[in-house]
């Protein structure tokens, strides 16, 4: 079977950030990837500047209405043809060896469900920057050793469950628990770790590699951004973790379930953000972050059902 790499490109937004994203896609070493780009926008020029790439290795579709970003990540995943598949932003770069890096990461330790390459970020300029975010990711919570390795189960979800270090527009995944596990409609800006932890749950493993090849743009114009400001983030958040508890339970995973209850990094980041939402007088904004931030525990239900399938 091929290994070409399917670039999955959902877009929706500045087209000069799109193209950029693009020109990274055809800036790779390793020619072999196909790139698909989903256009779930209306803007002029934008079909007719990929009728002028001439590369048979990149398609473009317009919706023909607004899917919204749940509905174009799930028409994205359909048209997957090959193995392993890469879900990446619109606004985001590769850098020009990540093909050949995930391609080599896949050689070495094959099988696994999620590859999770080195990440530079950057800000709505293309420089790197630092981030309050970013910088608790790499050295509070990120579980990654400094060498290429298979990671697993509970203590995974763990780690995860404390702060959320993945990046998922760099990830590259195995194709067909993709298309198993899917994307949720129910969920928007967390729909990474809903994925993440239920093939987690399923057995499945997530491989890292140290080496950085990805850009990963952080900007206040992104949706996840948007919606962390508005409080909806973490009400979103709260409620797949508390999900995720029970689960968790009912496999055993008890450590597991009592990180996802307590959530602390969640609470952390919702209550650095009440100042901010009172210095602009958004006082419901604030009651919001302030209420998750200090949410009540919920507790264990007992008994606990088994996970069937798991």
């Amino acid at each position: 079977m091929t290994d070409t790499l399917d670039i999955m490109l959902p877009y929706y937004g500045d087209p000069a950030l799109m193209r950029d994203a693009v020109r990274s896609v055809l800036a790779q070493t390793d020619p072999d990837w196909r790139l698909t780009v989903v256009d779930d926008d209306t803007r002029p020029g934008v079909p007719e500047w990929f009728a002028g790439l001439g590369d048979p290795r990149v398609r473009y579709f317009r919706n023909p209405r607004n899917l919204g970003v749940t509905g174009n990540f799930r028409r994205c995943t359909e048209l997957v043809d090959f193995p392993y598949t890469v879900m990446m932003g619109c606004d985001d770069l590769m850098r020009p060896g990540y093909v050949a890096t995930v391609r080599a990461a896949r050689a070495e330790m094959p099988g696994a469900a999620m590859y999770q390459p080195g990440v530079r970020v950057i800000d709505g300029e293309g420089r790197p920057v630092r981030t309050l975010v970013d910088t608790a990711k790499r050295r509070l919570y990120s579980a990654a050793p400094d060498r290429r390795a298979r990671m697993r189960g509970e203590a995974l979800a763990v780690s995860l469950l404390r702060g959320n270090w993945l990046y998922f527009p760099a990830m590259c995944w195995r194709s067909d628990v993709l298309k198993e596990v899917g994307f949720r409609t129910d969920l928007t800006v967390v729909q990474d770790l809903a994925m993440t932890v239920e093939l987690l749950l399923r057995g499945e493993e997530l491989v890292t590699d140290p080496a950085v090849c990805f850009d990963y743009r952080r900007h206040r114009a992104s949706e996840s951004s948007a919606q962390a400001v508005s409080g909806s983030r973490f009400e979103e958040t709260r409620r797949l973790l508390i999900e995720l508890a029970a689960d968790f339970d009912a496999l055993g995973w008890h450590r597991a379930a009592r990180t996802a209850r307590r959530h602390l990094s969640t609470r952390l980041h919702a209550l650095l953000m009440v100042p901010g939402a009172l210095r602009h007088r958004r006082l419901g904004t604030a009651r919001e972050l302030a209420g998750h931030a200090f949410a009540r525990v919920p507790r264990p239900a007992r008994p606990a059902d088994p996970v069937v399938g798991r």
